[in-house]
């Protein structure tokens, strides 16, 4: 009976067949016959190292508009998530109000809401109505996230056994206090993985407030391209991207892995 390879030799033969792997992509690609156009649009080392500083200080925009959306989504997601599982008749146009929304909002693309908002509600000219870009990208980025990460409660409420909200009942609670203080914990703490990956979404979605004219990383970056007919900027702002959204990805697999770690010492239900 032949041995099955140990976890040394395994990891031995991924890293050597990965390696392997890009050292002939690279060759690959650098053989090709544009390689040398496409360094020099793409690599240039001294527009890359010049304009960072620029990019990174536009870039600082984009942090400030995931910053302010994120805090809001998480409380307007919850609460509509929360609205569409009122219970009783009572309640229908509540629920199907929420239905509307989630499905417009999830139906609509994203650069779509961002350009009818930013464009036409400083169009209309209302008194008090305000005209600033960054707050209808801002706004926009809202209505759209707050359908998606409301879905993701709703899965995490829905995960909870109805049985245990019943206990809760049945010890004198009323609907809101047994959602309170016993699925609404449960739920989100289940549900924080998935969060965080409609994050990482909305961290890269702030690029696209660059079509209403805000400088922010993208735009800047498409400002130098324009002036320098040189694609490196674009590399500088996606740089910049990387260096949050890697960290943010890498914590959501810490805390998918501590989740299942936890699940198998305490053996509860995946």
């Amino acid at each position: 009976m032949t041995a099955r390879p140990g976890p040394g030799r395994a990891v031995a033969i991924a890293v050597i067949s990965t390696v392997a792997f890009l050292v002939a992509l690279a060759v690959v690609v650098t053989s090709a016959a544009g390689w040398e156009e496409f360094k020099a649009y793409f690599f240039d080392w001294d527009k890359y190292r010049a304009s960072f500083p620029e990019i990174a200080r536009a870039f600082l925009l984009n942090v400030k508009i995931f910053v302010i959306a994120e805090a809001i989504v998480l409380v307007t997601a919850l609460v509509l998530a929360v609205l569409r599982g009122l219970p009783g008749p009572v309640f229908f146009p509540i629920r199907a109000a929420a239905v509307v929304y989630t499905d417009f909002f999830r139906g609509v693309p994203t650069i779509l809401i961002i350009l009818m908002l930013g464009t036409g509600m400083p169009a209309l000219g209302l008194q008090g109505v305000p005209t600033s870009e960054v707050f209808w990208a801002i706004v926009a980025l809202v209505l759209v996230y707050t359908a998606y990460v409301s879905e993701v409660y709703r899965a995490g409420i829905e995960s909870v056994h109805p049985s245990q909200a019943a206990a809760a009942r049945s010890l004198g609670l009323t609907h809101g206090q047994a959602l309170r203080y016993v699925v609404l914990p449960q739920a989100v703490r289940r549900v924080v993985p998935p969060l965080l990956n409609d994050f990482i979404g909305l961290q890269k979605d702030t690029a696209l407030v660059s079509v209403l004219g805000v400088v922010e990383a993208l735009k800047q970056a498409q400002i130098d391209e324009a002036a320098e007919f040189n694609g490196t900027y674009y590399l500088v702002a996606a740089t910049l991207f990387v260096a949050v959204t890697i960290p943010l990805a890498r914590f959501t697999d810490w805390l998918v892995a501590r989740d299942r770690r936890r699940r198998l010492a305490t053996g509860a239900p995946a």
